[in-house]
């Protein structure tokens, strides 16, 4: 029987989420990076921050892909109203891993599912995240690792970090960087999923 569903493009270049698609079953028939511009807009707090950027990737996919189904997502790292940045010097990273010591923080990962008939189905994934207090040389050996470029907070739970996380409230794959559950449940909603 031919598969009649429409293709399934991941508006990232992100290898967590190829990975975290994987585990569903899932190999995008496309991956698209989107550029677009990640700077949090004045006052911007961490919800509205993630769900905007999200949207913002599933349109830049959508435009290039119009037929297929376009999967985008955004993972945001907040401390209280404050977004932190994706670590790209080892002095923001230790600044975050910083702020991130012996405190709870919130990760939120917000998910976009760009049909090719317009519509756009959202969902806003939570999780809290609570890290020991670390001395000094915990942090010194994390930034020497290298883990931490590119990671929202300055760090990565799938790696040596998950050593360092003292509590976990909600959805790991959400701090990874796609929340498999609500993934899953807009992709069979859809009908893409299967079963």
């Amino acid at each position: 029987m031919p598969d009649t569903r429409p293709p399934l493009v991941l508006a990232s270049a992100s290898p967590r989420r190829l990975d975290l698609l994987a585990r569903l079953g899932i190999v995008p028939d496309r991956t698209i990076a989107t550029a677009i511009d990640e700077t949090p807009f004045k006052g911007e707090i961490p919800r509205p921050h993630a769900a905007r950027l999200a949207l913002a990737k599933a349109e830049a996919a959508a435009g290039q892909a119009p037929a297929a189904l376009v999967l985008a997502a955004d993972t945001v790292v907040g401390v209280g109203r404050r977004i932190l940045p994706k670590a790209e010097t080892e002095q923001q990273a230790r600044d975050c891993l910083a702020l991130l010591s012996g405190r709870r923080h919130r990760v939120v990962t917000a998910v976009v599912l760009a049909m090719p008939d317009g519509r756009r189905l959202r969902r806003i994934v939570e999780s809290a995240v609570t890290f020991q207090r670390l001395t000094e040389q915990q942090i010194a050996h994390y930034l020497a690792c290298g883990e931490w470029h590119g990671k929202a907070g300055g760090y990565a739970i799938q790696g040596r970090a998950e050593a360092f996380i003292r509590f976990l409230s909600g959805s790991h794959s959400n701090v990874v960087g796609l929340p498999l559950f609500e993934t899953a449940q807009l992709l069979r909603g859809v009908g893409w999923l299967r079963p």
